[in-house]
C-alpha cells in the first residue's frame, strides 16, 4: 500500500470543503493529520531482539562449520575468534532488524492492534485539547483526526454535539475516510466526509446571522 501524501492541491481542497461545510452551520470542522501517532521504539526494539536471538540460536547449529571456516580464514586462530564472530554478527542482525522494524508496514505487522488504537485516540485527544477545539463557544466543534502509519481516523465530538447526533452516524463517516486511505482516495473521501460533518452539524446547529469562525479551515499537518 503506497504512503499516504497530501499535495497542495489536496490541501486546498481540504480546506475549501470545510469552509463549505461550515457556510451553513454554526459548529466548528477541524482537520489534522500524523505521520504516525507514537514512534513504536519499544515494540521495534523488541522485534529486533527476538530476531537476534532467533538468528543466535541457528548458529549455534553451525557452530562446527563456522568454526572451519575461521581456522581456514586465519593461521592463530583462538576460540576467541568465534566468540567474537557470535557476538558481532548477532549484533549487526539485531541493528539491521531494527531498521528495518522502522518501516511502516513491518511496524504495522509487529505493534498489536489494540496499542495502536490506544495511542491514536491519546493523540488526538491531545490534539482536541491543544487546538481549542474543545472551547468553541457552543461547544460544538468536531475533529477529524487521520493517523497515517496506523491506517486509522478517529473522529471526536465536542459535549455539546455528542447528545445530539447518534454515534454511529460519526462511525459511518470514520469508515468511509478509513476505506479512502486504504483505496488511496483519502482527500475524495475525506472532503465528502466534511460535507457530511456540516449537513449532520446544520441539522441541530444552523448557521447563525453572528457567526464567527472560530477555527482555521486548514488542515493541521502534526509533526508529533
Amino acid at each position: 500500500m503506497a504512503a499516504i501524501k497530501l499535495s497542495k492541491e489536496n490541501l486546498k481542497e481540504i480546506k475549501k470543503a470545510v469552509h463549505e461545510a461550515e457556510s451553513k452551520t454554526s459548529g466548528e470542522i477541524a482537520t489534522a493529520f500524523i505521520k504516525e501517532s507514537d514512534d513504536y521504539a519499544v515494540y521495534e526494539l523488541i522485534f529486533a531482539v527476538i530476531c537476534g536471538f532467533v538468528y543466535f540460536t541457528v548458529l549455534m547449529f553451525f557452530r562446527h562449520p563456522v568454526e572451519s571456516m575461521l581456522k581456514n580464514m586465519s593461521w592463530d586462530y583462538s576460540i576467541d575468534y568465534l566468540l567474537l564472530f557470535f557476538g558481532f554478527s548477532t549484533f549487526l542482525v539485531i541493528s539491521l532488524f531494527y531498521l528495518l522494524a522502522n518501516l511502516p508496514f513491518i511496524d504495522r505487522l509487529i505493534v498489536p492492534k489494540k496499542v495502536m488504537r490506544i495511542k491514536v485516540n491519546r493523540r488526538a485527544v491531545r490534539y482536541f485539547m491543544e487546538s481549542g477545539v474543545y472551547k468553541t463557544k457552543d461547544r460544538t466543534g468536531i475533529l477529524i483526526f487521520i493517523s497515517a502509519l496506523e491506517r486509522r481516523v478517529e473522529l471526536l465530538a465536542d459535549s455539546g454535539i455528542s447528545g445530539r447526533i447518534a454515534r454511529e452516524k460519526w462511525t459511518d463517516i470514520v469508515d468511509h475516510i478509513t476505506a479512502g486511505i486504504k483505496t488511496g482516495s483519502l482527500t475524495g473521501h475525506l472532503t465528502q466526509s466534511i460535507e457530511e460533518c456540516g449537513s449532520l452539524l446544520a441539522e441541530h446547529f444552523p448557521i447563525q446571522p453572528d457567526d464567527v469562525n472560530e477555527i482555521e479551515d486548514d488542515i493541521e499537518i502534526l509533526e508529533k
